[in-house]
């Protein structure tokens, strides 16, 4: 029922420009806070209203609970109130899940990003449980992750209207693809809506999406700010060219490799990171592939 029009951004749980942010490490392999903090500062300075921590794109698999922890105290402290943070705390573990929500809250998060279980593949009902649960054990507004590539199930659409009556459901992230679903959803419930597909963010937005979350975002910040405040201006030219204007650079970071892997390639390029070390299983960006990168990222018009 909510649309970027008529929706004030002072009322929207997260702001309408979020990004999934990258964990930086050092050469060695450890977590570098004080490289977090800068580009946690970096991307609210370029128009971010919130930052998403743990999320896919900062390697929580990889992290450490402790690690996690740090890392919202860390952002925490060097934004200063000046954006929200959202933690990711999704597993496939309903109580490991849970565990880590409280631990967030008492983190210093704002909100929270909750994942559909991967691996385990659970049915609808056990979606159901599971998404209740861990709204429960909190008193911080939930933003429920529906990534079917990567969980290997989605969040039906009934399934959702249905979560939507909690009152800590309050927004979807979503990188399903599905227009129509997501269309059905948002003509049945108040969830707010963010695209974390980069490539369908204007798509999401013309159909009701009140923000974005986004990988690419690291690099076009102020692109995407200008994106979304044109869409809620009703100017669709100016959101159209800005939109065609980044698919080269969109198809870089998300089609080349993994997209964490080219974000903090590009990032290095930026000079916003000195390192690109990620962990194990995922490398490096190969000379190749930062090489397509500059060249996609001068071609959009984000490095000179």
């Amino acid at each position: 029922m909510s649309s970027p029009e008529s929706t004030p951004s002072s009322t929207l749980p997260f702001g309408r420009l979020t990004t999934a942010m990258i964990t930086p490490f050092r050469p060695d392999g450890s977590l570098d806070l004080d490289a977090a903090q800068k580009v946690a500062k970096y991307l609210v300075d370029g128009g971010n209203d919130a930052l998403v921590l743990n999320g896919t794109t900062g390697e929580a698999p990889t992290t450490s609970d402790q690690e996690k922890v740090q890392l919202i105290e860390a952002v925490r402290e060097a934004l200063d109130g000046s954006a929200k943070i959202v933690a990711g705390v999704g597993t496939n573990d309903t109580a490991h899940t849970i565990e880590c929500a409280k631990q967030a809250e008492a983190a210093g998060a704002d909100g929270l990003l909750v994942v559909t279980p991967y691996y385990n593949k659970p049915p609808q009902d056990g979606l159901r449980a599971h998404f209740t649960a861990v709204a429960d054990a909190t008193g911080l507004p939930n933003m429920l992750y529906d990534i079917p590539g990567r969980a290997g199930v989605e969040i039906k659409s009934e399934t959702l209207i249905a979560l939507a009556e909690h009152p800590r459901i309050v927004a979807v992230k979503d990188a399903k693809g599905d227009i129509a679903g997501t269309t059905k959803v948002l003509a049945n419930t108040d969830l707010f809506y963010y695209c974390g597909a980069d490539e369908l963010n204007l798509a999401s937005l013309a159909i009701g999406a009140v923000g974005i979350a986004s990988v690419v975002a690291h690099v076009a910040s102020r692109e995407y700010r200008q994106l979304i405040d044109a869409v809620v201006a009703g100017d669709l030219a100016t959101a159209q060219e800005i939109d065609r204007r980044l698919v080269p650079a969109v198809e870089t970071i998300m089609t080349k490799t993994q997209g964490a892997i080219m974000v903090k390639a590009a990032l290095k390029l930026a000079g916003v990171i000195e390192h690109a070390t990620l962990r194990l299983p995922l490398v490096e960006a190969t000379a190749e592939q930062v090489d397509w990168l500059t060249t996609d990222l001068k071609t959009a018009g984000l490095i000179a």
